[in-house]
């Protein structure tokens, strides 16, 4: 409609006043000729397309003017729209007339306006909405919703993160609305709440159909020391390193990459927590089937050494087949070495079949098993008595540990160091490096012993002492110690030089006479043996036992009835006699 024509058909209507009633203004009748236009202004309208050309179009609303429209407001998706003169299209009216007379009318707010119905409704029923990617923006994208432009964050394009979103971007999406405020024009959308959902209705459907030794596809999606998570298409697995190949696998990122797709098995799966465990090596076959017949114990190979631990070493007999050589198996010498001081990682190691247990899938392998025993051919070479020389290599608190030849050590126990001397004070005497003789005790070569002394290579004094006496014997000797409890006594060369000791209850027959420190050091004693303890190597002697002895003898010799004499008589006889005997001596 024109001007012109708008104001001829106001004339009219001015025309018609006078056959109207008196109650109707002139003010009325033209509200009602302009269709109370006033009220259309933030609405959308109907117009006619009236005119077109390379930029705008013009178009008839009804109102007193045109108003003209960019064109490329009518393009969709960057599409040019397809318009001709008297097409009818629905428009935004901003103003009735703006700076240049004509109606200020918008084709974009036309659209958004509509779309925020669709996308209202849509909002409170929970749908979807499709939506084309356009642009980057701050912390996400902008999505074209139909002509209004809704902000996707980074955090919701996709369940995982994307790092290029171009192949999204000018394609039609489904989205999901989070937030709408129409007040500021806000709308936020999430593409990942989508894919979620669906996520959801397949994981279901999966999980319905899982069963134990099912074989699936699926994409690695995290790795973590002790296995990978595999993504099976909306629920996840879990592949343990262990079952990830037959061989040992330090962690799984040496065979297993993110975003890898690869076919498992399901091992176990648990409906009630959803828990499923996967497998990569039980597609393959198990290379422990004949391992008994292929790999005989006592039977040498040829090995890698893949992994070095604190009790020992694998070593990798072909893939999959492994065996521990314990570090007491590792070497007949070295002994409390760490492994990875006898070995090194990758290293290329002769072993010996020791032991397999198919059921724990266990091998025990051995290294010294390759090598020549020292102990066997020590003992070949050197028979039990034999002496030879050694360096002291260690001294510990209950012996020597001697190198001999071979390399290998023997035990000198305390014990054995010394005839006169206690063990402690025998051993002070020595020290680390100092070279020794001593002579072969016993040679255990499945324990792996040798058995050495130096106190053998001279002649045991205990020996002496049991020829030359016996128990009765009286014997003289020097007061050595004085204790509490008795006094120690030195007995002469013919004794071996052996120390005695006296109890004080038989240091003499008469009680008050039963006193140690009645004795000095260095004084001479009588006594009589009373025992001799071979396993302890102690003499016990006794001066009590000598006097009552005496006595006796002194009774037995004075004490006839025919002589008359008293008691006191004959002990003092006797013991002038044998005052006389020591002056003698």
């Amino acid at each position: 409609m024109t001007r012109r024509s708008s104001i001829k058909d106001a004339a009219e209507t001015t025309a018609s006043v006078k056959d109207q009633g008196a109650g109707e203004s002139f003010a009325a009748m033209l509200d009602e000729a302009f269709g109370k236009t006033g009220n259309l202004e933030g609405k959308v309208v109907k117009g006619q397309i009236v005119s077109l050309d390379d930029d705008n179009v013009v178009i008839d609303v009804g109102l007193k003017s045109e108003g003209r429209v960019p064109l490329r407001e009518f393009a969709t998706g960057g599409v040019p729209a397809e318009l001709k003169v008297g097409d009818t299209v629905e428009v935004f009216l901003e103003r009735m007339e703006g700076r240049d007379g004509e109606a200020s009318l918008s084709r974009e707010k036309a659209k958004r306006e509509e779309s925020w119905v669709v996308l209202q409704q849509s909002f409170e029923k929970q749908a979807h909405v499709t939506g084309i990617i356009f642009g980057r923006v701050k912390g996400g994208f902008t999505v074209d919703l139909n002509g209004a432009t809704a902000f996707l964050p980074g955090s919701q394009v996709d369940i995982r993160p994307v790092r290029d979103v171009t192949p999204l971007m000018g394609t039609p999406q489904p989205f999901q609305i989070l937030k709408m405020d129409r007040a500021r024009g806000n709308i936020v959308v999430s593409r990942r709440a989508v894919l979620e959902e669906s996520r959801a209705e397949a994981r279901s459907e999966l999980v319905a159909n899982l069963k134990e030794g099912q074989v699936l596809s699926g994409v690695v999606k995290n790795i973590t020391d002790y296995g990978a998570f595999v993504d099976l298409g909306g629920v996840d697995g879990l592949l343990h390193v262990t079952d990830i190949a037959w061989r040992r696998i330090n962690h799984p990122s040496e065979v297993l990459q993110i975003g890898q797709q690869v076919n498992v098995q399901i091992i176990r799966f648990n409906a009630e927590t959803q828990r499923i465990s996967l497998g990569m090596k039980q597609l393959e076959s198990d290379p422990w089937e004949g391992v008994a017949a292929k790999y005989p114990v006592g039977t040498k190979f040829s090995g890698r050494v893949t992994n070095i631990t604190d009790y020992g070493a694998f070593v990798e007999l072909e893939p999959g087949i492994e065996g521990l050589v314990h570090v007491s198996e590792m070497s007949w010498t070295k002994k409390n070495i760490p492994p990875g001081k006898i070995v090194s990682q990758s290293q290329e190691v002769e072993v010996m079949v020791l032991d397999i247990d198919l059921q724990k899938r266990r091998i025990s392998l051995g290294i010294k098993q390759c090598l020549d025993n020292p102990w066997e051919k020590f003992r070949a070479e050197h028979a039990i008595g034999s002496t030879l020389s050694g360096e002291i290599r260690n001294i510990t608190e209950f012996g020597l540990f001697v190198g001999l030849p071979g390399d290998i050590d023997g035990m000198l126990h305390m014990s054995d160091l010394s005839w006169e001397e206690s063990g402690e004070e025998a051993i002070k005497k020595y020290q680390k490096g100092q070279v020794v003789e001593v002579k072969v005790l016993d040679i255990d070569s499945e324990k792996e012993r040798v058995s050495l002394g130096i106190k053998q290579l001279s002649e045991d004094p205990f020996e002496s002492l049991q020829l030359n006496f016996k128990k009765g014997d009286v014997v003289t000797g020097t007061v050595s110690a004085i204790q509490d409890n008795g006094i120690e006594v030195t007995l002469g060369d013919a004794a071996g030089g052996f120390t005695g000791f006296i109890k004080r209850g038989d240091l003499a027959r008469d009680r008050s006479e039963q006193r140690a420190d009645r004795f000095a050091v260095g004084e001479k004693v009588d006594a009589k043996i009373v025992s001799i303890e071979k396993g302890s190597r102690r003499v016990g002697l006794s001066i009590k036992a000598r006097e009552v002895e005496e006595e006796k003898k002194a009774m037995a010799e004075y004490g006839s009835s025919d002589s008359g004499a008293s008691l006191g008589d004959i002990l003092g006889a006797a013991i002038k006699k044998a005052q006389k005997k020591d002056d003698k001596e």
